[in-house]
């Protein structure tokens, strides 16, 4: 249970895993354990505070989200004012507990903050996406890139080659990332086990690697994201007995159940071999968040997108700890994709469009299986 104090305009809460301070009714703001902000409301913006001490900012003008992120200097400044608002804390009526983190909170400064990023980057090598549910994990590289890269959208490991780490590395890398974090770690309940398809690595591979997260960060579940034409090549009994050493979901991005857009995008696979890769992954009892990229193939591959993703859904064995990701697409302008859509004068949907189509997948996803969530997976939300 959370020990909090009210001292006059004045909320403190010394949550479980996080300190929260709010001066007044507009004003919140989030710490972890070793007193780093986390995120923090003012002004009727969002800020969030990445490992790498990135700040992400969030708010709505004329009805429409915006989002941008600051720049170094700006990262400063806002750091500053949080740690400047927090300082006049009324400190007489506080506890222990509470006035040790108060404590942990102003130990640190801008610079210092600021500083995170080259702890980060030597750390890590970039961490480009994470699932949406996955943001508070620890996120564990046990490989680099993506063993296809082809697809045509994806640019999230463009001149990135992929490569694995030994376990020798990778139980390095776990002990850097424990250091990183400190008691930071306890606010993050996940393991996730990065990059594109670090699933891809043989089973033998997995367990040794799944052993050594378990061992750094015990009491987690694990998961990671898997493509089906890498991930069908293990056998249900190769799946479930990686769910019985602690995976318990998988990631499959099927982006479309349109078996044309599939190959115009250069994803190797078919609605057919996605129904039963699924079917095998519920077979091993593990979790599944299958995700749908709305808007993908413009106007030209709609119909049948929609259509056929809708009855590629109903026919997987969802159950309701399951999730269903609708991604709207979001276009790099040097990804192989734009350039073909260009060649091939494809039309993009307008925001309007995409949004009816949005709606559509959605209604129709929750028809299909009432009792799984369905849920937004905006890529430009993301934050490690």
């Amino acid at each position: 249970m959370a020990a909090w104090r009210q001292l006059g305009a004045w909320i403190l809460s010394a949550k479980r895993h996080a300190t929260t301070i709010s001066p007044d009714r507009s004003s919140v703001y989030s710490f972890d354990l070793e007193g780093r902000p986390l995120s923090w409301f003012e002004n009727d913006c969002t800020y969030k505070r990445s490992l790498a001490s990135r700040v992400h900012v969030r708010d709505r003008a004329g009805g429409r989200r915006r989002r941008w992120t600051l720049t170094g200097e700006q990262a400063s400044e806002r750091f500053a004012a949080v740690l400047e608002r927090t300082a006049k804390t009324p400190r007489a009526a506080l506890d222990e507990e509470l006035r040790t983190r108060l404590e942990a909170i102003l130990g640190w400064t801008p610079e210092r903050l600021l500083e995170e990023s080259r702890r980060f980057e030597a750390t890590y090598e970039p961490v480009s996406i994470l699932p949406p549910d996955q943001y508070l994990s620890v996120v564990l590289q046990a490989t680099f890139g993506c063993s296809w890269n082809r697809c045509t959208f994806c640019s999230f490991y463009q001149n990135r080659a992929f490569r694995t780490r030994t376990p020798a590395e990778f139980r390095a890398h776990t002990e850097a990332v424990n250091d990183l974090l400190g008691r930071a770690r306890h606010l993050r309940p996940r393991i996730f086990l990065a990059d594109g398809n670090a699933l891809m690595l043989s089973e033998t591979r997995l367990r040794e690697l799944m052993d050594i997260a378990c061992e750094a960060f015990p009491d987690r579940p694990l998961a990671g994201f898997i493509d089906v034409f890498t991930g069908e090549k293990k056998l249900a009994a190769g799946w479930a007995d990686l769910r019985e050493r602690g995976l318990e979901r998988v990631y499959v991005g099927l982006e479309t159940g349109h078996d044309p857009l599939l190959a115009w995008i250069n994803k190797p696979a078919t609605t057919e071999r996605a129904r039963e890769f699924v079917f095998s992954l519920k077979a091993a009892r593990v979790r599944v968040s299958v995700i749908l990229m709305a808007g993908l193939g413009g106007r030209r591959f709609a119909e049948g997108h929609v259509r056929d993703s809708l009855d590629l859904v109903s026919r997987l064995p969802l159950e309701d700890k399951d999730i269903v990701y609708l991604s709207p697409f979001v276009l790099d302008e040097r990804s192989a994709y734009a350039q073909r859509a260009v060649q091939e004068h494809i039309t993009p949907l307008d925001e309007t469009e995409l949004q009816a189509q949005l709606e559509t997948l959605r209604a129709g996803c929750r028809a299909a299986h009432p009792h799984v969530r369905v849920a937004p997976y905006d890529i430009r939300e993301f934050i490690y």
